[in-house]
């Protein structure tokens, strides 16, 4: 089923109504049409559980998994406390990944909108999810946009290579007694140490104070295109740094003076 192009202005008054009961936290929930005539479009209000919800939301499985019983999912709804209906980074990074899952499941799959609105300002803004398959230009959302899932982006792409799911904490490596991911995790991964990098190593730095490597990009080596990008300078690097877009860089000075570990995996063929 498709999802609408407009919701009924019946049901844009009552998410803004529920953002303001939820004020100042941000309100969240599903639009579905109902099962029992297929045509009904209903808002489904559900308890938000994330950590921080006057930053961000995070809709209760549970409750989800309750409004699908009830109808089809056509749309994904959450409010914007004091700020303005933009979709903010973190909601692009979600909005993608959730396209790129549903994609896998079912390439054929219409893409389900998000829906945003602002309190107390009161407006509303429809959003379609869409995939960049480029994965230069991505904004920096830890956990799900950050220098690890591009290395992940990397390896599915060009090698076919998956990973198992890695759950991490914000700055993990400012921890001492922390795990230190990358060096306790990179055998279990499929990699091996080298000492001279190759093109599609992974480089593993150590960034800022910080008491575990954490940082890591792809060496590309002699490159002159990437992602259908022109490029200068070699040799050059894949990766996606703190408060930055992903990016190439020219791998040298300060990056290969940080490099604590060059790994290079198994299913990566090399001449």
């Amino acid at each position: 089923m498709k999802a609408p192009k407009k919701l009924k202005a019946k049901t844009i008054k009552q998410i803004l109504k529920d953002a303001e009961n939820r004020y100042p936290r941000e309100a969240c929930g599903v639009i579905v049409i109902d099962k029992s005539d297929n045509k009904t479009e209903i808002y489904i209000p559900c308890e938000n559980v994330a950590t921080d919800q006057t930053q961000e939301f995070a809709i209760c499985p549970e409750e989800f998994a309750k409004a699908e019983e009830i109808g089809t999912v056509v749309g994904i709804v959450h409010s914007h406390p004091d700020q303005t209906t933009r979709p903010s980074l973190m909601d692009i990074a979600v909005m993608t990944r959730h396209r790129e899952l549903e994609l896998e499941i079912d390439p054929d799959s219409d893409p389900v909108p998000w829906h945003i609105v602002s309190w107390p300002e009161g407006d509303y803004r429809q959003v379609v999810p869409e995939v960049n398959k480029s994965l230069l230009g991505r904004p920096f959302v830890h956990n799900i946009w950050d220098c690890w899932a591009s290395c992940e982006a990397y390896y599915k792409k060009y090698h076919n290579i998956e990973f198992p799911a890695v759950e991490r904490t914000d700055l993990w490596w400012e921890d001492k007694d922390a795990e230190s991911m990358y060096e306790a995790r990179y055998e279990d991964w499929g990699f091996y140490r080298v000492e001279t990098p190759e093109p599609g190593d992974m480089i593993v730095m150590q960034i800022g104070r910080t008491y575990h490597p954490n940082h890591a990009g792809i060496y590309l080596g002699e490159v002159t295109e990437f992602e259908g990008e022109k490029l200068h300078g070699s040799p050059l690097m894949f990766h996606h740094l703190w408060g930055q877009e992903s990016n190439v860089i020219v791998y040298g000075g300060q990056w290969s003076q940080r490099a604590r570990l060059i790994l290079r995996h198994k299913g990566v063929k090399h001449e």
